[in-house]
């Protein structure tokens, strides 16, 4: 029997001056609420409260951590706090704006801008009901990731990593903005040696090194994660995950399939992005913007007769390759 998530703060309980409205979202390092500030504006705060180490009963508002978590539990609380604060000192439209940080009920929270619109996840997700041949045209693609690199070039700058970027953390707001948020996983691990609580990787978005306990994690990790986005954009779902890949490596058969949808250029910086060698992948975010907004070379190859045939028998000999 699965382990009950701790109970998310009560509506109307007040945190250093707002107040909580309702739960927007909960995962495995906290909880997301919607609440508001003494004058009304509305804003999300983020409560530190991983469900691996606390627990806490409805109506209550401090966690219960067990005597043998505690240390593992104040790294973390350590390791937000630091986050928060290093967040708020970066102003850029595409990352999510953190207007406030703070120590309570013992934990910590993150005061952010509230936006309206959806995840990308939520439009994929759409786009593959509808049952569209392109997820999104190649131009939407260039320009949402664009952004996306802008921001996260920034946070790179601040000698900080996402290290969980994927689709259900990139918003697309009402007026069409795009914004990196949770980095409920972003770490100081560029500059600052020692114990960090390793990030709950997601299948699909998680370069290799973060399933290795010595992995070298940098610029290149998230950048193998963008790749795997553009990939969700272009496929409608998530490539194979790093273990499947090092095992049996299938994902340039995969792509081959979007060939003369999407524009081999495209295609190349994904199989650039994904490399499973960190050192064979862009190095930094400069380098994949400078590839990504390349204007020329937008040829169209279409499949081999070969190359169907060899997408055929792949499919008869292991089933669907999405």
């Amino acid at each position: 029997m699965a382990k009950p998530k701790p109970a998310p703060l009560p509506a109307g309980t007040v945190v250093g001056g707002y107040q909580v409205l309702r739960k927007l979202a909960s995962g495995g390092f906290g909880v997301v609420y919607l609440a508001e500030d003494g004058e009304g504006r509305r804003v999300a705060i983020k409560e530190y409260l991983p469900a691996s180490l606390a627990e806490r009963e409805p109506g209550e508002l401090l966690p219960r951590v067990r005597p043998d978590k505690q240390a593992l539990y104040r790294l973390g609380l350590k390791s937000f706090f630091e986050e928060g604060r290093a967040l708020a000192q970066i102003s850029h439209p595409s990352v999510v704006a953190v207007l406030n940080f703070l120590r309570e009920n013992e934990t910590v929270y993150m005061v952010m801008n509230h936006l309206q619109g959806d995840t990308l996840q939520e439009f994929i997700v759409t786009a593959r009901e509808l049952k569209r041949d392109k997820v999104f045209r190649e131009s939407s693609i260039r320009s949402l990731f664009d952004e996306i690199l802008r921001g996260l070039r920034i946070v790179h700058q601040h000698k900080m990593l996402h290290l969980d970027i994927k689709p259900a953390n990139i918003f697309i707001t009402e007026d069409n903005k795009a914004v990196l948020l949770d980095f409920g996983a972003a770490r100081e691990v560029l500059s600052k040696e020692g114990p960090f609580i390793r990030p709950m990787y997601t299948p699909g978005f998680a370069s290799p090194e973060m399933y290795k306990r010595d992995g070298a994690l940098g610029p290149w990790t998230d950048l193998y994660a963008i790749g795997a986005c553009l990939y969700a954009c272009m496929h409608g779902t998530p490539p194979p995950d790093a273990p499947q890949r090092l095992d049996k490596d299938r994902l340039g058969l995969s792509l081959s399939r979007m060939r003369n949808v999407y524009s081999d250029n495209l295609i190349e910086v994904i199989e650039w992005c994904m490399a499973l060698d960190p050192l064979s992948r862009p190095q930094s975010v400069f380098a994949l913007q400078k590839e990504l907004t390349r204007e020329t070379e937008r040829r169209y190859t279409r499949l081999s007769f070969t190359e169907r045939l060899k997408l055929q028998i792949e499919s008869l000999r292991s089933g669907s390759l999405s």
